[in-house]
């Protein structure tokens, strides 16, 4: 019989790319998990790994086993829901993007508080871009998670997504000028490797220039109160556009952020993820 937790680290192998990286996500020693996934290597008594030098690739074999491997785990989470008590208890980890916190988390905090008193509720703020990792190592059961035009969501075989909701990105700066005449303009993105950094360079590349990004700020308080400074503009959706300063002028663009419910696949209808889901969406609309 193989053990689900060294095919897990298959599957962790087969994303991450390195044993390093594996250990440092699932808080073991590299050692550890040379030592598991050789183990599993006698189990199924097929060669799993390739290694030259310090790297190592999964052969065809290994790959094969990791398709498995998502859909065993997924039963496994999908038989836990449908044992779960009817009485809600235990943690509930919630991840979310900031702009969500005031307009989305916050009502569902309250709802789920309320008619749920059993759960201990923990959020955590990140960036989107996280959320993929942050639910496959199970630190979040349910998150949100975003994808731009220009900047689609990777499909991720372990997770199972649903729509939420729909927003317009607007260009925020001091004059109405289009977007194709802010060549020379200096522009506020997020941090680089956020989706927001990324939409701002693909963005500005498809309406034919490279933005000079001058400043880097991830809250779009931050970003409105720069652009309203004169020190640049940016790209800013529905929610991040809430109240912006009186002399920012925001120009709505047929640009749209979509953001999705995301959980682990075979989770879904797991008591808790169930009613985090229902108040989120209940939030949402």
């Amino acid at each position: 019989m193989l053990d689900v937790r060294k095919l897990r680290l298959l599957r962790e192998l087969s994303r991450r790319g390195t044993i390093a990286a594996v250990a440092e996500a699932l808080a073991y020693t590299p050692s550890a998990v040379s030592q598991q996934l050789t183990a599993l290597e006698r189990e199924t008594g097929v060669p799993l790994l390739e290694r030259t030098g310090r790297r190592v690739t999964l052969t065809p074999a290994a790959l094969r086993l990791v398709d498995h491997t998502e859909s065993i785990l997924a039963t496994l989470q999908q038989a836990e829901a449908e044992l779960a008590a009817a009485e809600l208890t235990g943690t509930l980890r919630i991840g979310v993007f900031p702009t969500a916190v005031a307009t989305i988390l916050t009502p569902a905090l309250v709802e789920l508080s309320t008619h749920h008193p059993g759960l201990d509720l923990m959020v955590a703020e990140l960036d989107p871009a996280s959320v993929p990792d942050a639910l496959r190592d199970e630190s979040l059961d349910v998150a949100l998670l975003q994808e731009y035009d220009h900047v689609p969501a990777v499909s991720d075989p372990g997770l199972q997504t649903e729509p939420l909701m729909e927003e317009t990105v607007h260009l925020a700066a001091l004059t109405d000028e289009p977007l194709a005449a802010r060549r020379d303009s200096s522009w506020i993105a997020g941090t680089p490797g956020t989706l927001c950094h990324i939409l701002t360079i693909r963005a500005c590349e498809a309406a034919g220039f490279t933005p000079r990004i001058r400043h880097n700020a991830d809250d779009f308080g931050t970003v409105l109160a720069l652009v309203a400074a004169g020190q640049g503009v940016a790209f800013v959706p529905d929610l991040g556009a809430a109240a912006p300063p009186a002399s920012v002028v925001l120009t709505a663009l047929p640009i749209r952020r979509r953001t999705h419910l995301a959980y682990r696949k075979g989770t879904g209808e797991h008591p808790a993820i169930a009613a985090a889901r229902s108040a989120l969406r209940a939030a949402a609309h």
